[in-house]
């Protein structure tokens, strides 16, 4: 349920809850809240304990930062977390087995946060970098990493981390190749959607089966861009925003039971640069960049469905 307590606080943008045609999964409703107290692009999120953590990423001259804010939706406040200790961009973030881990941009070190401590330690590290933004879901406790960049890569890499055993295992390669890519869980599949740097990344929407280690091309979705969101809400899997060749404030969601898209409301204030945190029915997308390119914001809004 939406905190009664932050309704309180935010700002009501926009308020739509029509079903598509095609696509029987609800529009929802935006809200504005508290800004980010820096401005920051090419971040990652993750859910620990209630909070939103924001974790590295570009400040708004362009610069790789350790900066890690948190989002206390209840709240509807920040407060400064331990620096992740390396400056970080593209990066990405996940929890697992109550943890949570920062891992992959500009290096392959993956990093655990202790809340209690304050503090972050190193775990074994990734096979490959997964930089400029890989997908990342969790599954069964074990995070899954898919695409991105670095040394030796071909963009289609995948690899699965499994924290009781401290190990990483590269599994089937995606179909495309991609960067700048987001995704997401349902029903234990982990769905991979837009992307760039190969010519069916932008609109290419590939799910992997964990069970048979195998990838499936979906259809592709309707309108091609990389620097996106996404997040999943009851077997939804919602698209945010983006760039290339323009800055996009599409909001687009995906049914698996009908393999079928729709196009939703607009984002109020278009973003690339993004990576969301779903808690319950609503989807967090703070920071991010307002202009393709370099062009961080402190906007923090977020995608209720009620």
């Amino acid at each position: 349920m939406w905190p009664k307590s932050v309704c309180g606080v935010i700002g009501l943008l926009v308020t739509a809850s029509t079903l598509t045609a095609d696509c029987p999964c609800p529009d929802g409703t935006w809200y504005s809240l508290a800004p980010l107290p820096f401005k920051r692009q090419e971040i990652s999120t993750a859910v620990l304990n209630g909070e939103i953590y924001v974790i590295a990423g570009y400040d708004e001259s362009g610069n790789s930062t350790s900066t890690v804010q948190v989002y206390d939706p209840v709240n509807d406040s920040w407060r400064l977390a331990a620096d992740l200790p390396i400056v970080n961009n593209h990066n990405g973030a996940a929890v697992a087995a109550g943890t949570l881990y920062a891992f992959g941009g500009e290096s392959n070190r993956v990093f655990a946060y202790d809340p209690d401590q304050d503090a972050w330690s190193e775990v074994a590290p990734m096979k490959y970098q997964h930089g400029n933004s890989a997908a990342v879901a969790v599954i069964d406790d074990c995070i899954y990493v898919a695409g991105g960049t670095g040394p030796g890569m071909m963009q289609t890499e995948v690899e699965r981390y499994d924290p009781y055993a401290d190990t990483w295992t590269v599994l089937t390669p995606m179909n495309v190749p991609r960067n700048h890519t987001a995704g997401g869980v349902i029903d234990g599949l982990f769905y991979v959607v837009g992307g760039r740097d190969s010519p069916e990344a932008p609109a290419a929407l590939e799910v992997y089966d964990p069970a048979t280690d195998m990838w499936t091309r979906l259809t592709d979705m309707s309108t091609g861009r990389s620097g996106i969101g996404a997040g999943v809400i009851n077997g939804c899997l919602y698209v945010f925003g983006g760039e290339q060749p323009q800055l996009f404030d599409n909001v687009e969601v995906y049914q698996p039971a009908t393999d079928t898209w729709g196009e939703l409301a607009p984002m109020p204030t278009p973003r690339h640069g993004l990576f969301a945190a779903v808690i319950e029915n609503a989807i967090y997308l703070p920071g991010g960049a307002v202009q393709q390119g370099f062009g961080a914001t402190d906007v923090n809004e977020v995608f209720v469905i009620e």
